[in-house]
């Protein structure tokens, strides 16, 4: 794994062009299933969330949340569990292909990462939920839309042992901050090499097709 460090945003966004990140790879993995509807923990959002829609700033874009509440979350991770988080803006590159790569959100050396999550309060409580009441795993109580990007981490970064996973949503006044630990070994090897050969075989069909077009 190489590791590049920018100095902006700007420069990140630019090194991220034309490469299949952890929030991308959603859209390139085929797979099936479902589960309990976002519907029934809007409901619950409703119940529990002083502004569930967003209504206060219903003109920021999810992006622009989480990055405005990303530094909360974090600070809130690092007084948890009484760690300093290295949360310099940089991307995890893999080996296997350059255009595999992932941007965690901090991380303690190469074994840790953390990844911040300042989701819809359905989404947040949806999450709560799932894993603390219901009783399920981290990983399973974990949204479908962010599964690939948990695997993409262990992807990128063979010697990345563990993700956390932190949550942060300050109109959940109840529950608005907890984080879930994701291990390796909970995403079986098969996954994750059948996710990177998707990417490869990905990223070779765009390849061909954009010497096609520039031909």
């Amino acid at each position: 794994m190489k590791t590049e460090t920018f100095e902006n945003r700007d420069e990140w966004l630019a090194a991220r062009r034309g490469k299949i990140t952890g929030t991308r790879l959603k859209d390139i993995i085929v797979k099936r299933g479902t589960g309990v509807k976002i519907g029934f923990f809007e409901v619950l959002a409703e119940k529990l969330s002083t502004d569930p829609y967003g209504e206060a700033m219903a003109a920021e874009t999810p992006m622009d949340r989480g990055i405005r509440l990303e530094p909360e979350a974090m600070g809130r991770f690092e007084e948890d569990k009484k760690w300093a988080v290295d949360a310099s803006l940089v991307m995890w590159i893999s080996d296997d292909n350059d255009a595999v790569a992932i941007s965690p959100d901090g991380f303690i050396g190469e074994t840790i990462a953390v990844e911040c999550k300042c989701l819809a309060s359905a989404r947040h409580i949806e999450v709560y939920v799932k894993r603390f009441i219901w009783g399920k795993t981290d990983f399973e109580a974990v949204p479908d839309d962010y599964k690939e990007q948990i695997a993409q981490y262990f992807i990128v970064n063979q010697k990345l042992e563990t993700l956390y996973m932190v949550f942060y949503d300050p109109r959940v006044t109840a529950k608005d901050y907890f984080y879930l630990t994701i291990q390796r070994a909970e995403l079986p090897g098969e996954l994750l090499e059948g996710y990177l050969q998707q990417e490869l075989q990905a990223i070779a069909d765009l390849e061909q097709i954009v010497a096609t077009i520039t031909l």
